[in-house]
């Protein structure tokens, strides 16, 4: 399985890079003219000039010419006879109002149109580029939506003269909120010539591109206003720069100096690498010698690194991925399979290459494979993909290059969906539960998925590796947390990416999110502080998927700058409904949608309700399914048909995963029941609410705390700290009906010595509460429609006493054993209880 090919010769988009005939193509360009109109009008040099330019453009090293006006025929030859290619721009009169009149919204199709037929087919075309930098003040006259919807209207206009041509628009910083939806790739023009403004945009740029290659498409620095010698370091390092951030590529602005614009010759700048009459400048051969080393600069240093793959029954993509980790380009890594107890014919297949290390063992889950591949592991970087992804093949140059060179302990990047992939596989890309990344900023991030991603091998043995206990998925957000709590920061490579391959069928799907269900159960239990009262996770990052996590309901707003003169005009993307989805999810048709369902066979009036009730369901499922990006080749009629009914199936099946499973375990340990039945108590009314223990100075109450979480998590409690936004130090859970917050406070008395107080405040959890309201509303509405012809029916209510007095019990029991549990502590740190309630004592228990 290899990446798509186009029509011979033409370049191709291969997911953040290009690619002609099978290989990499680094966009090394050169802007080209305009000139002074010949003596056939085209606005290009004689044919002899034409050639000499040509010779010396290759010489360079350069592979693409942008131009400015359409080219002649003769001249598209000329640039394929010597190994270039073309990004045209088509000019037409962006910088007025063109969207006001049906006459200048033809202008603009009528140009298009016209240069793409004359050009079209022609091999030596890279790329149209339908407009070069709209005017900020024209977009905000017209509108954003406006002008990105005519925008997309050019590019359909052209591809469907030009199928197989790349097409894209020229933006700028004033106008970097513009996203049409039809290119092919970014292209910016920056103007940016301090070192660290010029790579902190390349990040944000990274970041609006997203899944799609970036290319600088002007840059350059003026010879007269900021010398010779200045303009060869700026283009030094802003062409490495790129190339390092993982741009696809870069076009310097100029070939040469002469220029001709506006009906007359430029004589007040000099941006050319050569001068007017062809002599090159010093910055010609900086740019040289910096083309020839595009796009693989030398890394600082190449430390040795271990690929770890972990597969179980993952024959059917496997060959794939090792093909493609076979194969990379850096010079000191090797590749170590394990495999996690497979029964197809991954053993077979794993014989077949004799560089690989091959590791078998019984089937222990992903994290234990995971870890024995840490242990095998001779590198100081440990790298992490599936057997169901293959790796673009300088996957380890990017994202080694960003880890070494940044404060980070992890890197991670992009997953992209194969163009081979199927259809089905597209739809449940844009589907609710794949793999994301999330982020902090353009370059950090808080979690990036285990498909993708490289350690220390330091950082990993520090934390102790990945948990067993994840054994099909979360491993990955686990260890990311875990970094994060030990002062580590993670990053993010957008240039590092692999190919993921997606579930083929529904039902492979369905039994992923089942997976990844249970996993949210256990990340809960050992990271509640990560979770809401819903259970759902609490990212401080933006996430970063295919498939929207929300249904988007409002438009982006954008900082346009005073009377839009703003040079950075910034688009901001609103959160999505998240509340809306929440009627898609399982608590929402367990509560809601079932209860009304099942009532309306005694109360057919409340049919209407539990229709309604289904039907926004089914509603925001379709409006998800609506705003969806799937991929136009794999895109089908009944695409977003499947994609509706994935947003309908995927909460319900993982939200019952994940409440199977946190039912089926206790959260606090079995040996508590034990205990329990040794603890008495001397009054057995007494308050459990507070304790203070006298500390004679040697144990303060962070002492007490660290104690306290260090036993808690020990004997396999689950608890939540203070997150510094808590009105309480330790949240701990004692079943699914109740939790426990404690609250401390030191006092300071003569001589150093110390109170500590407790609180223990117990409290119904949200499950419990949702139960008892939820019964209470439905006993109510039962009798307020039947009591006055059945009496009896008041009798319902008695359950909610005995249903109070069980989460009342079992509050009290998690206050007892928390309490004794303290009282232990205290007798290990010699601190002395003072105060009232009396201590609890274990005594012996009869045979």
């Amino acid at each position: 399985m290899t990446p798509s090919s186009g029509p011979a010769d033409r370049v191709i988009v291969d997911g953040k890079f290009f690619r002609l005939n099978g290989e990499k193509f680094p966009v090394k360009g050169l802007t080209y003219g305009p000139f002074a109109p010949n003596a056939s009008g085209d606005s290009y040099p004689d044919l002899p000039r034409i050639d000499h330019d040509l010779a010396l453009i290759r010489d360079l090293g350069a592979n693409v010419l942008r131009l400015y006006e359409v080219p002649p025929r003769h001249f598209l030859d000329r640039a394929q006879t010597h190994g270039l290619k073309l990004l045209i721009d088509i000019p037409w009169p962006k910088h007025l109002c063109f969207l006001d009149t049906a006459a200048g919204r033809e202008t603009g199709l009528r140009a298009v149109r016209e240069a793409v037929t004359a050009c079209r087919h022609h091999p030596a075309v890279f790329a149209y580029s339908v407009v070069n930098e709209i005017p900020a003040d024209i977009v905000r006259w017209s509108g954003v939506r406006r002008i990105t919807a005519y925008l997309d209207e050019l590019i359909d206009e052209a591809r469907s003269i030009d199928p197989d041509a790349l097409y894209t628009f020229a933006s700028f910083p004033p106008t970097e909120f513009l996203r049409p939806r039809n290119i092919d790739f970014l292209c910016f023009n920056v103007y940016l010539h301090h070192a660290h403004s010029y790579e902190i945009y390349l990040d944000r740029l990274q970041t609006i591109a997203d899944s799609k290659p970036l290319m600088l498409g002007e840059f350059g620095i003026d010879s007269l206003r900021e010398t010779e010698d200045r303009k060869c370091d700026i283009l030094r390092w802003q062409i490495e720069g790129a190339f390092r951030n993982g741009l696809a590529g870069t076009v310097v602005f100029s070939f040469t100096d002469d220029w001709f614009r506006g009906g007359h010759q430029i004589e007040d700048w000099a941006f050319g690498l050569t001068t007017r009459d062809r002599k090159p400048k010093p910055s010609f051969a900086v740019v040289r010698e910096a083309f020839h080393r595009a796009p693989r600069f030398p890394l600082p240093r190449t430390p040795r690194v271990s690929v770890v793959v972990a597969s179980y029954n993952g024959a059917r993509t496997l060959k794939a991925c090792l093909d493609s980790l076979l194969h990379l380009h850096y010079p000191d890594y090797e590749v170590i399979l394990v495999d996690d107890g497979s029964t197809d014919n991954t053993p077979a297949i794993a014989a077949g290459y004799d560089s690989l290390r091959y590791i078998r063992q019984d089937n222990c889950g992903l994290s234990v494979a995971r870890n024995t591949g840490i242990v095998a592991a001779t590198g100081e970087i440990v790298a992490f993909t599936d057997s169901d992804c293959r790796a673009d093949e300088d996957w380890l140059h990017y994202l080694v290059g960003d880890l070494i060179r940044n404060d980070w302990s992890a890197v991670g990047g992009h997953n992209f969906l194969p163009p081979e992939d199927s259809p089905i596989a597209a739809a449940v890309m844009v589907s609710p539960g794949g793999p994301a990344h999330v982020m902090l900023t353009d370059r950090v991030a808080e979690h990036v998925p285990g498909c993708n991603m490289a350690f220390y091998k330091w950082a990993l043995e520090e934390i102790g590796g990945f948990d067993p206990v994840f054994r099909k998925a979360g491993d990955d957000v686990d260890v990311c947390w875990r970094l994060q709590e030990h002062g580590c920061r993670i990053g993010f490579s957008p240039a590092g990416f692999v190919w993921h391959y997606r579930r083929s069928t529904i039902r492979a799907y369905l039994r992923q999110q089942g997976g990844y269900g249970e996993a949210e159960a256990l990340l809960a239990r050992k990271h509640p502080e990560y979770f809401n009262s819903f259970g759902g996770g609490v990212w401080r990052g933006r996430i970063y998927t295919a498939a929207k996590p929300g249904v988007l309901i409002q438009r982006p707003f954008i900082y346009h700058g005073a009377f839009a003169t703003g040079f950075f005009q910034k688009l901001y993307s609103p959160e999505p409904a998240f509340a809306l989805m929440f009627t898609t999810s399982l608590e929402y048709h367990v509560l809601i949608t079932i209860p009304l369902a099942v009532l309306s066979a005694s109360f057919p009036w409340l049919l209407p309700l539990a229709v309604t009730s289904l039907a926004l369901s089914c509603g925001v499922c379709a409006i998800a399914a609506a705003q969806a990006d799937l991929p136009p080749r794999q895109s089908r009629v009944w695409s977003r048909p499947l994609v509706a009914l994935l947003f309908y199936l995927q909460p319900i099946v993982r939200g019952w995963a994940r409440h199977k499973w946190r039912l089926s375990v206790p959260a606090r340990p079995e040996t508590t029941r034990e205990r329990l039945d040794q603890i008495t108590r001397a009054d057995h009314g007494a308050a459990l609410d507070s304790v203070v223990y006298w500390s004679p100075g040697t144990t303060d109450r962070l002492d007490l705390l660290k104690a306290l979480l260090k036993r808690l998590d020990h004997e396999g409690w689950q608890n939540r700290t203070d997150s510094g936004w808590s009105p309480y130090d330790v949240e701990v859970s004692g079943s699914p009906w109740c939790r426990l917050r404690l609250l401390t406070a030191s006092e300071e008395l003569a001589g150093g010595k110390l109170n500590l107080r407790c609180r223990l405040r117990g409290h119904w959890s949200l499950l419990a509460r949702l139960c008892f309201w939820s019964l209470f509303l439905l006993q109510s509405t039962a009798i307020a429609l039947l009591a006055s012809w059945q009496p009896w029916i008041w009798l319902i209510l008695l359950d909610l006493p005995l249903l109070a007095w069980f989460f009342d019990h079992e509050k009290r029991t998690l206050q007892l054993l928390v309490l004794n549990l303290l009282d232990n502590l205290a007798d290990e740190l010699h601190l002395i209880r003072t105060e009232t309630p009396p201590r609890a004592v274990l005594v012996p228990v009869a045979p």
